[in-house]
Parts: structure tokens; C-alpha cells; sequence
């Protein structure tokens, strides 16, 4: 498989995953809204569910899941992980479903470019590419007219939701960049599923899930079954999303994953009923534009540096 081969595999898993985790967002936001269930209890049966199901599959095709608890430099880095990349992206972005809306915590996540492009730029010491600049910069300006239909008096957001935005951008960037080398040690799935579990076993015990009065809402099929779609579709997001970086770059992950946004804008139309004004569809066309240009520009980078 040559560098072309491979990148384009990988931005095709990005943007699919991309796409799985947008959808999940207005049906966390119709399960909170429609059930009454608390943020921590849908969290904690989420990761719980998720992570115990990868890690039976591991079990069941004979994979060893235990071999990561042998080595401790490596089963500190999946605890880190697990709180602050699996656990932290997935509170702050419930929690900023709760605050707003699917819509508005899926464009949140944007800010998560900024910290992985100064990150890169600072770590290696270099200002970031000039085409990198111009496409986050017109991925932002789009961004802006999304949540502000153009005027910044009309900001749809409340305070509390920003700060939950924030806390997604800087777990979301800290999730693309920190898992990598545990990921080629020892493999995506026994990464993710271990995170979920460890995650989940934390969230439950810190809120105390034996006292939690919500398992009755587990007996209304409806509750079930869209728990169990979004218990689905953010485990295969999660997994293809981490496998993605073994073929593209960390800022063009975080970059491509701008069909997070639009998924969740297009179901929310359909579904929730929300309206999109003219301003905001221009803010989708040149998010579109910019994410479009910057694969093509980025391959092209790409391959020229392998030239050289």
C-alpha cells in the first residue's frame, strides 16, 4: 500500500467516524431531553456497555488484554488516557449537549485545532504550515457565522455552554495527539476498550452509580434502543477515528473531523426540527470548502516531502 493508498484510507475513516460521532449527538440530546437522564448515568452505562462488549470480542478472538497491566510505563499512559482523553471528551461533550444542543457541542469541538496546531507548531519549534493557517482560519470563520448567524450580539450560546465547549476542544486535541504511541504498542481496540471500562468504572463510582434512581428509565424501549444506537455508533466512531491517525496527521484529523458538525446540523434539521438561516448555511459551504482544500493540499505537501 503506497503513501497515497494509505492516506486516503485514512481520511476515509476519519470522515466516517466523523460522521458516526455527529449522529450520536442529537441522540444523546433526544434521550437527556426526553428521558430526564443525567448526564453521569448515560456516561457510565455508555462506557460501561462499550467497553466490556470490545473487550469480550478481544476475549473471544484470542487476543491477550491483560499483557498492558504487566508493563507499568504503559498501563499509566492508558490511565491518563482514560481520564482525561476517552472520560474528558465524552463529559465535556455530553455536558455541553445538556447545556445547548447537539448542533452547538459538535461546533464547539472546533476550538480542538487550535491547541493541536499550537501544540504540533510548539513542540517542533516551527510555525505551522501557511496552508494549515489559511484552512483553520476558514474553518473558524465558518464556524463563526454557525453559531452567530453572523452577528456576534447573536451569540447561541450561553456562558456555561462556551466553558464546556472550551473543556471539549482541549480533551478532544488531547485525545488526537496523546494516544498514539499506546495505540501502535498495543493495538486500537484494547486501548479504546480499556479506556471505556476505566472511564466508566470512574464516572460511576465518583457519582455513585448503585444510588442512581434512572435504571427505571432503562425500561422504556425507546430509551433502550436509541442507548443502545448510540452506544454502537460512537464505539465504531471511536475506533476509526483512532485508527485514522496511523495515516494522517493529528491537525488534519482534527480538521477533517469538521463533518462532526455538519452530521449533526443535517440530522438535527430532519429529526429535532431545528432552522438554519442563510447565514449559517454559507458558514456550512466554507467549512466544507476549507476541509476539502485542505486534504488535497495537505496530500500534496505530504507527498512532496517523501520526494524530497
Amino acid at each position: 500500500m503506497n503513501h497515497t493508498t494509505k492516506r486516503l484510507k485514512g481520511i476515509i475513516m476519519i470522515i466516517i467516524g466523523s460522521m458516526l460521532w455527529g449522529a450520536t449527538g442529537p441522540m444523546m440530546e433526544w434521550v437527556l431531553s426526553s428521558s430526564h437522564m443525567s448526564v453521569s448515568f448515560m456516561l457510565t452505562i455508555r462506557l460501561l456497555l462499550a467497553g466490556f462488549l470490545i473487550l469480550c470480542f478481544l476475549v473471544v478472538t484470542k487476543r491477550d488484554i491483560y499483557a498492558i497491566w504487566k508493563q507499568p510505563y504503559w498501563w499509566i499512559k492508558l490511565v491518563i488516557f482514560s481520564v482525561f482523553g476517552m472520560l474528558g471528551v465524552q463529559y465535556t461533550f455530553v455536558a455541553a449537549i445538556h447545556a445547548s444542543n447537539a448542533v452547538l457541542a459538535t461546533l464547539l469541538q472546533f476550538l480542538a485545532p487550535i491547541f493541536v496546531v499550537l501544540y504540533v507548531s510548539f513542540s517542533q519549534k516551527m510555525f505551522p504550515p501557511r496552508y494549515q493557517i489559511f484552512g483553520i482560519l476558514g474553518t473558524l470563520i465558518g464556524l463563526f457565522l454557525l453559531l452567530t448567524n453572523g452577528s456576534i450580539s447573536n451569540l447561541l450560546v450561553s456562558p456555561v455552554a462556551l466553558l464546556w465547549g472550551l473543556g471539549v476542544g482541549l480533551t478532544f486535541a488531547f485525545y488526537t495527539l496523546y494516544p498514539t504511541s499506546v495505540m501502535n504498542e498495543w493495538g486500537v481496540l484494547v486501548v479504546i476498550g480499556w479506556s471505556m471500562l476505566i472511564g466508566g468504572l470512574l464516572l460511576g463510582f465518583s457519582k455513585g452509580f448503585w444510588e442512581f434512581k434512572q435504571y427505571a428509565l432503562l425500561a422504556e424501549s425507546d430509551t433502550n434502543l436509541m442507548l443502545l444506537a448510540i452506544i454502537f455508533f460512537g464505539t465504531i466512531a471511536f475506533i476509526l477515528f483512532l485508527s485514522s491517525m496511523k495515516y494522517i496527521s493529528p491537525v488534519e484529523t482534527s480538521i477533517l473531523s469538521s463533518f462532526e458538525p455538519l452530521t449533526a446540523m443535517f440530522i438535527s434539521v430532519i429529526w429535532l426540527g431545528s432552522v438554519l438561516a442563510g447565514v449559517q448555511i454559507i458558514g456550512i459551504i466554507l467549512m466544507i470548502l476549507c476541509v476539502v482544500w485542505l486534504s488535497i493540499e495537505g496530500n500534496r505537501q505530504s507527498v512532496k516531502m517523501k520526494e524530497e
